[in-house]
């Protein structure tokens, strides 16, 4: 069974056609580009260093990049520094990881003070999304970290980098994300979603964006979730 046409168009425009990987060269981040703007995926996903990325004039691709990432274990200043020089370098959207160990020991003052050093640094519209690691914190943490990341102006507050060993996005996640900002950001899922099952349970708890590197694979090769033969 193949996935209609209709529902694959509507799904790639979730996307954030990701490349984060150490050994990526410039070669490689001119095929991602490439590579999404032939599946319509809503933005390309690339590390600060690969900046800035020559975009056809013609195509509806936006730019992404990560910050303080993976560890988040970076000074705010530093987070801003770098944010700061990404818009600069034609970034559209901004992904910063937060320092996870400030959310664990409950510090979410300081948590709202990181985000908030970077929005400055991310002006609207520019886009600020907030990579909570999920898998690393309880749903309390979890909680406070969003409320946290709303307060500092937040756009989106994200799952995962994918780096983690604790695993990436789940939809109990997701959906606990979702409820806690409601209206006031949106969510990114990303960290493991690599079928078309996978989008769509995101995509139905909550998300609104989705990270994926796999997004052919996604594309191409899943089918409705729920249907026969589904993996």
């Amino acid at each position: 069974m193949t996935t209609p046409l209709v529902e694959t168009i509507s799904i790639a425009s979730y996307i954030d056609h990701t490349l984060l990987k150490p050994e990526a060269t410039t070669a490689d981040v001119t095929a991602l580009v490439a590579e999404a703007i032939a599946l319509g995926t809503y933005s390309v996903c690339v590390s600060p260093s690969m900046l800035p990325l020559t975009i056809p004039a013609d195509a509806d691709l936006k730019v992404a990049v990560v910050c303080g990432f993976p560890s988040g274990k970076h000074h705010s200043v530093i987070k801003a520094a770098e944010a700061a020089l990404s818009i600069a370098q034609g970034a559209d959207e901004v992904d910063m990881v937060i320092d996870i160990g400030a959310a664990k020991a409950g510090r979410f003052a300081d948590v709202q003070a990181d985000i908030s050093a970077v929005r400055s640094s991310v002006p609207a519209p520019k886009v600020l999304k907030v990579i909570i690691e999920s898998a690393a914190l309880t749903d309390a943490e979890i909680v406070a970290v969003c409320e946290a990341a709303v307060a500092a102006g937040a756009d989106f507050v994200k799952t995962s980098t994918g780096f983690h060993p604790a695993g990436g996005a789940t939809v109990h996640a997701v959906r606990l994300m979702k409820r806690t900002v409601g209206d006031r950001a949106q969510v990114k899922a990303s960290g493991g979603v690599r079928s078309f099952d996978d989008a769509l349970a995101m995509i139905e708890a909550g998300a609104s964006r989705l990270g994926v590197s796999g997004s052919a694979a996604l594309l191409a090769g899943a089918v409705p979730a729920g249907a026969a033969g589904s993996y």
